[in-house]
């Protein structure tokens, strides 16, 4: 796979368009895969994603909305195409992306971008990263190089500052597969979804089968 060189944030806002609120509306699984390749932004910022993990609802005791509608959880509950931030271990924000059939919990995590512009920003955000590697290894870090907070919880990502675009001429990659990391329950599903032999993606376990 080859690493992209800093992309001029206009070349990304011209060609690559927004994801529709109908990707989002299909089972997390499907949407945790195809997410892989896709550029977030934010701002001026901008980032291809490179990791992501599935969280599957009210039978997924991983998931927040097993616990059922709460005033932290109802986002989950909502339309999809909607951003879920949380705060985690305090001192983390996380980004979840609401997928399923409004009703239906499920969300995505996205666990690490490769960084494409706004770099600089990026570092100021993330002075402790060594490369620009790893800027936004894990859930953690793409939240602050990327200036994400709990603000953003609720936004709409198919329109406004916060979205998620495809890029016309993306080339072909390699899916691997794993289980989750960092859970309590359900730790043998394997839903969490890399690309392989991506420098930028947050840990590299031994991987399953590759999913294409």
């Amino acid at each position: 796979m080859t690493k992209r060189a800093e992309i001029p944030f206009r070349n990304i806002e011209t060609a690559a368009g927004i994801l529709p609120r109908s990707f989002y509306s299909r089972p997390a699984a499907e949407v945790a895969r195809d997410l892989l390749g896709k550029i977030l932004v934010h701002g001026r910022a901008a980032g291809r994603i490179v990791e992501t993990e599935a969280y599957l609802g009210l039978d997924d005791r991983a998931a927040h909305a097993s616990r059922g509608i709460t005033p932290r959880t109802k986002v989950l509950f909502g339309p999809p195409g909607h951003a879920y931030v949380y705060f985690i271990y305090g001192m983390y924000e996380c980004l979840n992306l609401v997928a399923e059939p409004k009703g239906t919990p499920g969300c995505v995590l996205i666990r690490a971008l490769e960084p494409l512009a706004g770099l600089a920003a990026m570092r100021r955000r993330r002075p402790r990263a060594r490369t620009n590697d790893e800027l936004a290894s894990g859930p953690g870090k793409l939240t602050l190089a990327m200036g994400i907070t709990r603000r953003h919880n609720g936004a709409d990502v198919t329109s406004g500052s916060l979205t998620v675009r495809s890029w016309p001429d993306d080339s072909r990659f390699e899916i691997d597969v794993s289980p989750r990391i960092g859970i309590r329950y359900c730790r043998d599903w394997p839903l969490r979804f890399f690309i392989a032999g991506n420098p930028c993606v947050s840990r590299h376990p031994v991987a399953g089968p590759p999913a294409s």
